[in-house]
């Protein structure tokens, strides 16, 4: 079973494997395997719409979707905070946060503010008749009096929301006995995050951040599973930095190298198509991250298009006001701070053939092995291309 927990589709994971090349952006990564459940938790967002575009993308290339349940509790993406999401952003002016712009925000603003819709509420005529009405009123009045926008119709709203409630409703379910029944018989269980700590809610890069929990912390209750029952927390890093949106990136490079690695590794947003920033590997970042979720291993993809380099920079630090820090500051503060970088002899060999870890170049091993001793967590995995197959497990 792969149960996402968090987020919508406002970002997206890039696969590559035997159907082609993928970008999933709402269904769980396990819907290419026939006998894995995939299951869209409580604590996610979804825009009905672009799950159904996802869903007959999949299709139409031989992926089934039949096991993907969506949890009746998981929050809707409406029409109106699509439009919120765009329209605030062009208010915040200079101050923008770098929004997708697909409703995210918004739609966690309502679930906060106890008027969201949920996924089973679509299923339920009477809340269409009754409850829909007084949500709308309320959304029509913000968008005429504050953006000066015209109102949106109730009686297309309504028929939207049937028009998804009569493609979903089968896959629109209680999934909490799904998923206990899966603990109850040991089940193998992925629970799938999206985007990393700095954008976490709490944590981040407040407030150029996302609207939910992106820790292995929020991985319980978004996905309807017991603390203890989780094992194995993977902490996920690239060999180098990457960040799409706004905010302070200390090691981001604007430069050639920067446009180096953005293009040796692809670097573009896989829900919006913007380049991402790119800068070296940040191990205060790193760890920060490491310690807040309690990584048990990391995994580091990526690591070939450092194949190039002569040498290869790691921030080990950051100088703030002349003084040497190695915690994760504020954002305003991490705003002002400069990386401290240790600089590691390049490999300058292909490592996309590979795959033991000790048949790597002398310098790649030992530009992993800093990074663990770094960070503070064994590196388990090594990726060394796209395909499934370009990986290293260390044993």
């Amino acid at each position: 079973m792969v149960i996402r927990y968090n987020g919508g589709a406002n970002a997206g994971h890039s696969i590559v494997n035997e159907f082609g090349s993928f970008a999933l952006h709402l269904i769980p990564s396990g819907i290419f395997y026939p006998r894995t459940a995939c299951i869209m938790g409580p604590g996610t967002a979804i825009d009905p719409g672009a799950l159904m575009m996802e869903m007959a993308d999949l299709e139409g290339r031989g992926v089934k979707t039949g096991t993907l349940r969506i949890s009746d509790r998981a929050h809707v993406v409406m029409p109106y905070h699509r439009l919120f999401d765009t329209l605030e952003e062009a208010a915040r002016g200079a101050r923008i946060q770098g929004t997708t712009k697909r409703g995210i925000g918004p739609c966690y603003t309502d679930k906060v503010a106890r008027i969201g819709v949920r996924m089973g509420d679509l299923l339920d005529e009477a809340f269409l008749r009754d409850d829909l009405p007084f949500i709308l009123e309320q959304k029509n009045r913000v968008l005429t009096r504050l953006y000066d926008h015209e109102p949106l119709p109730l009686a297309d709203l309504q028929d939207t929301c049937r028009g998804w409630a009569a493609a979903l409703h089968r896959k629109i379910v209680d999934t909490l006995p799904l998923v206990q029944d899966a603990v109850a018989r040991d089940q193998t269980i992925i629970l799938e995050g999206q985007l990393g700590v700095q954008r976490d809610l709490d944590w981040g890069i407040y407030p150029y951040v996302t609207s939910s929990s992106a820790l292995a912390g929020g991985a319980a209750a978004g996905a309807g599973i017991a603390p203890h029952a989780i094992k194995e927390i993977v902490g996920v890093l690239k060999s180098y930095t990457t960040s799409v949106g706004e905010g302070p990136f200390p090691t981001e490079l604007r430069d050639a190298t920067g446009e180096a690695l953005r293009r040796l590794g692809h670097e573009f947003g896989a829900s919006t198509g913007r380049p991402r920033r790119c800068g070296w590997f940040d191990a205060v970042a790193a760890r920060f991250a490491a310690q807040l979720n309690g990584c048990t291993c990391l995994a580091i993809p990526k690591l070939d298009p450092l194949d190039g380099f002569p040498a290869v920079q790691i921030c080990t630090a950051y100088r703030l006001d002349g003084v040497t820090i190695e915690h994760m500051p504020s954002t305003r503060v991490l705003a002002r701070v400069e990386p401290v970088y240790e600089s590691l002899p390049g490999w300058e060999a292909s490592t996309t053939q590979v795959r033991r870890f000790d048949d790597l170049p002398t310098a790649a091993r030992y530009y992993v092995q800093r990074i663990e001793e770094l960070v503070g967590v064994p590196v388990r995995y090594v990726g060394v291309g796209q395909s499934r197959e370009a990986l290293i497990v260390r044993t």
